[in-house]
This record gives structure tokens, C-alpha cells and sequence, in this order.
């Protein structure tokens, strides 16, 4: 199946964008069900670190950590699912349109194959866009 994509354009500059978008501390304000999230180390994120996120799964809060994978300066970032009842792939893009004011940003999940275990008799389909605060 393919990956739910979500994507929006912002009238921010791209940095502050991926900044936002990319801060498990800020995960709560735009990820429905996420209750609590941060990284598992100071300073800024590199491929190994890990991203450890609670979430309301099911009526309960659940532990999830994800690793992230690849990362891009303030373009690209990609995390893997490693624990947890949900483990997704998730990759971030944030492209400036203009040279100042104006991005577009983009995020794609593949886990597809939770939807098919926790909701067996829902349509395969992917979830609805989440929705980026700005």
C-alpha cells in the first residue's frame, strides 16, 4: 500500500517550518494522540538519534520510539518506527516557494500494515491529512 501523504503551503520561512514540524516536543499541537514527546539526547538530532514520543493508542497511552534515519540540514528528515505498537516510516520535506516567506510542506507515514491489524474491517485507504498549525 501506498504511504499517507499530508501536505500543506505555509507562510513561514522553511527553516522555522522543519524546525516546528520536526520538534518531538511539539509533536502534541499538530499529531492527534500524541501526548508527550522529546528526543533522547540534547542538541540537535542526527541519523541514530532516537525520538521517543508517548501516545493515546486504543484508549491508553503507549510508549513509541522511532530512530531517526536520514537528515537533511532544514529540508529533509526520516525516522523508523523501533518500538512501540506503531512503527511507521515517516519522512518530513519542507521546500521553500519563495526566498523569504513562503514553503511547502510535506509528510509521508507508511503504516499501513497497523491499519490492517488494528482495523481489519475499515476501508485500506489512508487516514485523514493531519493538520500543520501555523
Amino acid at each position: 500500500m501506498a504511504p499517507a501523504i499530508a501536505s500543506t503551503v505555509v507562510d513561514r520561512p522553511a527553516a522555522e517550518v522543519f524546525a516546528y514540524a520536526t520538534d518531538p516536543a511539539r509533536f502534541h499541537e499538530w499529531q492527534q494522540g500524541v501526548i508527550d514527546g522529546h528526543l533522547d539526547q540534547p542538541g540537535p538530532a542526527q541519523v541514530g538519534t532516537k525520538c521517543l514520543t508517548t501516545r493515546r493508542i486504543c484508549g491508553a497511552n503507549r510508549a513509541v520510539t522511532s530512530e531517526l534515519t536520514h537528515s537533511d540540514a532544514s529540508r529533509t528528515r526520516g525516522v523508523q518506527g523501533i518500538d512501540g505498537p506503531i512503527r511507521a516510516t515517516v519522512d518530513v520535506t519542507v521546500e521553500p516557494l519563495t526566498e523569504t516567506r513562503s514553503c511547502a510542506a510535506a509528510a509521508a507515514d507508511d503504516f499501513s500494515w497497523a491499519r490492517a491489524v488494528l482495523f481489519p474491517s475499515r476501508p485500506t485507504g489512508p487516514p485523514p491529512a493531519a493538520t500543520l498549525v501555523t
